[in-house]
């Protein structure tokens, strides 16, 4: 066995030495590659720069495309790192500029990476979970409401669909392809690089002023210079979309940052951990989105619930300590004001506006048990239907928007698939025996927790990277409890239940 695959080995080592040596050596390539490049120019020449665009795209392109379908890895990280710069990208280009389509071919190329591995290694087991069955039961119903009676049109479904639908199917491509603790370790790694690339550029933002490019697009629009300046202090959105998006994803990895610092790791790693937590909140506070002040304590409070120890404990105390210190002192900062107005709902206008908006919705909501249609809320409903009821409400919660687009069954139904994942990832948790592990479950557990907090004020996960690291998260839910059954087996002194 050993000697065929040295032999094997040699026999591709040979392949590609005289593939890549000696043919490029031979003149009649060295003659294409002249030709070829002589064409390009004439073609760059008559069409354009444009053209010339297009031909580099297709060049990186297709080799890249190659490498998600066959290194699956690679796809990932690259689908994580495309999902934190993709907006930020589209502050260089026109408006109308289609960058979301550059997502959607990621994830048709990851999906069909499923398949092509599958053909030889169908490890159908690794689907086989509670969480799974709720997913697919949610996606279905999704795609149930292609026969809404109530949707003026059903191009509102298409076009929300499209990201809907493959952005969940996301979690299958995650929860097949990371296999190993290692592969675990090295994502969370480069979503904590990410997010601190989204802090600095938020802190640049806010004490260094914006780059030209991005006060272009702020003044592009009087409309969102008019949502994003308020009591005399521009909201930031660093890398993001919009600061929402922003401040979620901050306390979201501080949270991460919490759950990895009471793991099984170094002492000088601790610190480095907590020096990410307090460079997260800083820059959450200038985002000026109160939703995400409320989320941190939750999520604090989860932890304790949770992991009750005597450092937890110590941990709760001081936060809870601090916490009240700056919701009651005195203070003439615009920031720390806003901050403290999270922490006063009945005095927040924003707040009562919401509510009256709700309250006034819930007879629609009643009416229609399954909705008024998939996309028939937001952009979607105000591009193809803006004479529409649905079109003008602002929905603002991600639960409202669920119960007005898929009806009070949607809404239960999301709510007991939430319900599900929250369960089984805290079960996980502790049946976990690895400590390494047990601590990367129960990150996840506190970062999904925080965006079912966070969806109640806000819409947290219709935008990218919130939506694909809500499903990476529930993906390695079930991961490190298989990782952990497979470690058990092989020790036969260790039973499992």
């Amino acid at each position: 066995m050993l000697n065929d695959e040295v032999k094997n080995n040699v026999q591709k080592r040979t392949f590609w030495e005289s593939l890549i040596i000696k043919k490029f050596e031979a003149p009649v390539v060295i003659i294409f590659a002249l030709l070829a490049s002589l064409f390009l120019t004439f073609v760059i020449a008559r069409g354009g720069y444009q053209t010339g665009i297009v031909i580099i795209c297709g060049l990186i392109g297709l080799p890249v495309a190659y490498a998600t379908v066959a290194y699956p890895k690679f796809g990932i990280i690259t689908l994580i790192i495309l999902s934190f710069f993709i907006n930020y990208s589209s502050r260089f280009l026109p408006e109308p500029t289609p960058i979301g389509l550059l997502m959607d071919l990621w994830t048709y190329l990851l999906i069909l990476g499923i398949f092509v591995k599958m053909k030889n290694d169908k490890q159908w087991g690794y689907f086989n979970n509670p969480i799974t069955y709720f997913l697919l039961a949610w996606l279905g119903y999704n795609i149930f409401e292609i026969i809404n009676p109530v949707s003026p049109t059903i191009l509102e479904w298409i076009f929300t669909v499209r990201t809907v639908a493959f952005i969940m199917l996301m979690y299958f491509v995650f929860l097949y392809h990371i296999r190993t603790k290692e592969f675990i370790k090295l994502l969370i790694k480069i979503w904590l690089a990410l997010d601190v690339v989204g802090a600095i550029s938020g802190i640049q933002q806010e004490f260094f002023g914006l780059f030209p490019f991005e006060r272009d697009w702020l003044y592009r629009f009087p409309e969102r210079f008019k949502l994003l300046f308020i009591a005399g202090h521009l909201r930031k959105w660093s890398i993001f979309s919009d600061p929402v998006v922003f401040a979620y994803n901050m306390v979201a990895a501080a949270l991460l940052c919490i759950a990895l610092m009471f793991g099984p790791i170094k002492f000088t790693r601790k610190v480095t951990l907590g020096c990410l937590t307090a460079l997260f909140l800083f820059a959450m506070l200038y985002t000026g989105t109160r939703a995400s002040f409320i989320i941190l304590p939750a999520g604090i409070l989860m932890l304790f619930i949770l992991k009750l120890n005597r450092e937890i404990f110590i941990f709760s105390i001081i936060s809870g300590l601090l916490l009240v210190v700056l919701i009651k002192v005195p203070t003439s900062n615009a920031t720390l004001a806003r901050f403290q107005s999270a922490f006063k709902p009945s005095k927040d206008a924003s707040f009562e506006e919401r509510a009256k908006n709700q309250e006034a919705i819930k007879p629609y909501i009643l009416a229609h048990p399954i909705g008024g249609g998939l996309g028939s809320v937001g952009v979607w409903g105000q591009r193809f239907a803006p004479n529409s009821y649905l079109a003008k409400f602002p929905p603002d919660s991600g639960y409202v928007r669920v119960a007005v687009e898929m009806g009070w069954i949607g809404l239960l139904l999301y709510c007991i698939f939430n319900f599900v994942i929250m369960y089984k990832g805290i079960q996980y948790y502790y049946l976990i025996s690895n400590p390494e592990l047990k601590t990367y479950c129960l990150g996840m557990v506190l970062f999904i927790f925080a965006f079912d907090v966070g969806n109640y004020p806000q819409q947290a996960l219709v935008q990218y990277p919130s939506n694909i690291l809500f499903f990476l998260a529930m993906a390695i839910l079930n991961i490190t409890m298989r990782l952990d059954l497979a470690e058990r087996k092989l020790k036969p002194n260790i039973k499992i239940s």
